[in-house]
């Protein structure tokens, strides 16, 4: 199994679809900073499970402060220390959504998908059978998708 860490948006995403077991398949283990954590545990009132105590999801600490105070000022804490942990822990992929942390992975040479590119990596090993439903669930409970990148979705996973 890859050494896979998170970020937040990835995890909430499939939190709202009430879903992680999608992530337990394809990973096995997720890794998560302390401030992914702290970020998840904010919404409680809203979208929340507990996921402190979910075996499969291990929550570590940021040992290098000095790469993480490089990303500080261009990233929320989240994704710095999802960023930082990543090359700490020297993971195989970061789940990360946001544009400007992925071209900060994309500059660190961190290999990187989000929530769609799990979906459809989902669909492809058999753990679901389409990735509409899901796109549609997540547009309703906040996520936003261009309607031109749903469509290049819909197509990339034969669903139009």
């Amino acid at each position: 199994m890859p050494k896979v860490v998170s970020n937040t948006t990835p995890l909430l995403s499939f939190i709202k679809l009430n879903r992680l077991d999608i992530l337990k398949e394809l990973y096995g283990e997720v890794i998560i900073p302390e401030a992914v954590l702290n970020e998840i545990e904010r919404g409680k009132d809203r979208f929340y499970v507990e996921i402190s105590g979910k075996h499969w999801i291990k929550v570590l600490k940021i040992k290098n402060r000095r790469i993480l105070e490089r990303f500080k000022n261009r990233l929320d804490i989240g994704e710095a220390e999802a960023l930082a942990l990543a090359i700490e822990t020297r993971a195989n992929l970061l789940l990360i959504d946001e544009k400007i942390g992925r071209k900060v992975a994309k500059e660190f040479n961190i290999k990187f998908t989000g929530t769609i590119g799990i979906l459809l990596k989902a669909k492809e090993q058999g753990i679901i059978d389409e990735v509409k439903p899901y796109i549609i669930e997540l547009t309703e409970k906040g996520n936003y998708y261009k309607e031109s990148f749903i469509r290049t979705v819909l197509k990339h996973a034969g669903e139009i």
